[in-house]
């Protein structure tokens, strides 16, 4: 990691931490010191509070039961992985420290203290803040989205390339789409032993797959009319022979 690139709008850090929350299938809840695995069992609030489904023979609802006061402080763990195959997959990794009280036949969890990692560290989140988020447009499309694209179009990752400068590409042996958010598509630069990412931005932020289709090529018409990547192509022949 560690490329230097032209700047692109990002999303902001608490936006970001709510798009990790939306999309995740699965989460490590940890009370009183004992993780436990919970799969396709929370949904979120549109503040940010996480529902969940614990089973009732679960570590965590034990606890729940017990707890004084029908509070039980406990810590919340996500991670964003790239919906492609590449190396270093986990994007982000988001930690909501807490506690759960009871809502009818479910628990419902009150984050307190938020932390959100990824390159190139970690960044608090204020409760404040992070309930006032609202995770990106394309967030829930977005594994749809770019796995089309990385399996149907590799020759539009490929034109792609010619958007990205020389520099980063030198010793390439293989580009595939990262992310996408409303601001820019990224791309995973991966070398024989290092990697790096790029971002390349929209001329205009995409709310909706419309728009997102409209930028897109944009892009694609760009990099048609940029030099071809050459290294990026040489490379990978070496590499696959």
């Amino acid at each position: 990691m560690g490329d230097s690139h032209t700047w692109a709008a990002v999303p902001g850090a608490a936006q970001r931490a709510r798009s990790v929350l939306a999309v995740a299938w699965s989460c490590t809840v940890t009370t009183e010191g004992c993780p436990e695995e919970f799969t396709g069992a929370h949904s979120v609030t549109g503040d940010g509070r996480v529902l969940l489904r614990a089973p009732e023979d679960s570590a965590l609802s034990a606890a729940a039961l017990l707890a004084p006061r029908g509070e039980l402080p406990a810590l919340l763990e996500f991670a964003d992985v790239a919906p492609v195959p590449v190396r270093n997959r986990i994007r982000a990794r988001l930690r909501l420290a807490g506690r759960f009280t009871r809502a009818g036949d479910t628990l419902l969890f009150q984050p307190m203290r938020v932390v959100l990692r990824q390159p190139p560290g970690a960044v608090v989140i204020t409760p404040a803040d992070f309930a006032a988020a609202e995770a990106d447009p394309l967030a829930l499309a977005e594994a749809r989205l770019l796995t089309h694209l990385a399996d149907t179009h590799p020759d539009a990752v490929e034109r792609l390339t010619r958007l990205v400068g020389p520099d980063s590409l030198h010793g390439a042996v293989r580009v595939r789409p990262l992310a996408v958010d409303r601001h820019a598509l990224t791309l995973r630069i991966e070398r024989a032993r290092t990697d790096g990412d790029v971002r390349l931005p929209f001329h205009a932020p995409a709310d909706d797959i419309a728009q997102l289709t409209e930028r897109m090529h944009v892009l694609l018409a760009q990099a048609g009319s940029a030099s071809c990547g050459r290294a990026l192509q040489r490379q990978r022949t070496d590499g696959d022979g």
